[in-house]
């Protein structure tokens, strides 16, 4: 049984209850912000603060940056607008796995292909796969595939971004306009980072461009783990299936592609097509019409 709220929330004499995204954005931007400053505004980044983050540390520290925005956000947001059976759904949709077998073949083959599609078409040479350094490799990329989920972004981001934003922003806006919104506004909350000059170079590049860039990659995700969304069931655990996928294969793309590593354009070609082929082949609704013929069906 689906648990996206079929009903907008209760109407509460609350600031929290009446305007829920506002406040939701606002927290997951701000609580993150404030949590990694020491990284970005210190020696490691703008320079502002007397502060230097040691390089073991950064990964914990973003975690918790993490934890402290878009998770912690939804959590205070669910319980302001549903109270604690909202916390239970929401946090129970994390282990909604019956969703089909095709879903986990896109999240952990699909997804890779796509970003290979996106390498080739934009290298135009074959990989190499003699840079991964023979079979023990697999052992590697499933262990970075698990640290990645727990502590790279997806597991704690899709808390907020899919499971408490998205569901709203569809029912407000229509599933096409809500995918745009919140890739958008998904990007613009990594901004700090790009004070970051090793994460700048990493993401496509620094200034301007390097963060327009950032945000179409965003948009074209956002519009992919839309689909998935709604085509299962409103499941995070497939959504941050995909999203892990998304962090932990590019590394293998940056190896095997070295020209290409710190490129945003792969990532453009690959989930921009492909972004552009569900929204023409859904005339624009995402599948959002089968999760509200879902949630019907379930009333």
């Amino acid at each position: 049984m689906p648990d996206v709220p079929a009903q907008p929330e209760p109407t509460r004499h609350s600031l929290l209850a009446r305007y829920p995204l506002v406040c939701f954005f606002v927290m997951a931007y701000a609580f993150t912000w404030i949590v990694i400053s020491p990284w970005t505004l210190g020696a490691t980044g703008a320079g502002l603060l007397p502060v230097e983050v040691p390089a073991v540390a950064t990964g914990l520290l973003l975690a918790a940056g993490i934890f402290a925005g878009p998770t912690l956000a939804a959590i205070v947001m669910t319980a302001a607008t549903e109270g604690r059976a909202g916390v239970r759904r929401l946090l129970g949709r994390l282990v909604q796995w019956r969703v089909g077998v095709r879903w986990y073949l896109f999240a952990l083959l699909g997804v890779p292909l796509i970003m290979l599609v996106g390498f080739l078409a934009y290298v135009m040479t074959p990989p190499d796969l003699g840079a991964l350094g023979g079979p023990a490799y697999a052992l590697l990329y499933v262990l970075g595939f698990v640290l990645t989920m727990l502590l790279g972004g997806p597991l704690l981001e899709e808390i907020g971004w899919r499971g408490f934003a998205l569901p709203r922003l569809q029912r407000r806006y229509g599933p096409l306009v809500a995918a745009l919104v919140l890739g958008v506004l998904w990007a613009l909350w990594h901004l700090p980072q790009f004070l970051v000059p090793t994460w700048a170079a990493s993401s496509g590049g620094g200034g301007v461009s390097g963060i327009a860039l950032f945000v179409l990659v965003a948009v074209a995700f956002s519009v992919v783990l839309s689909w998935v969304f709604n085509n299962t069931r409103a499941s995070l655990l497939i959504v941050v299936l995909v999203h892990t996928s998304i962090d932990a294969f590019s590394t293998t793309m940056g190896t095997v592609f070295p020209a290409a590593a710190t490129s945003a354009w792969p990532m453009i070609i690959g989930f921009g097509g492909a972004a552009v082929v569900l929204i023409a082949a859904t005339r624009g609704r995402l599948s959002y019409d089968q999760l509200q013929d879902t949630l019907r069906s379930a009333q």
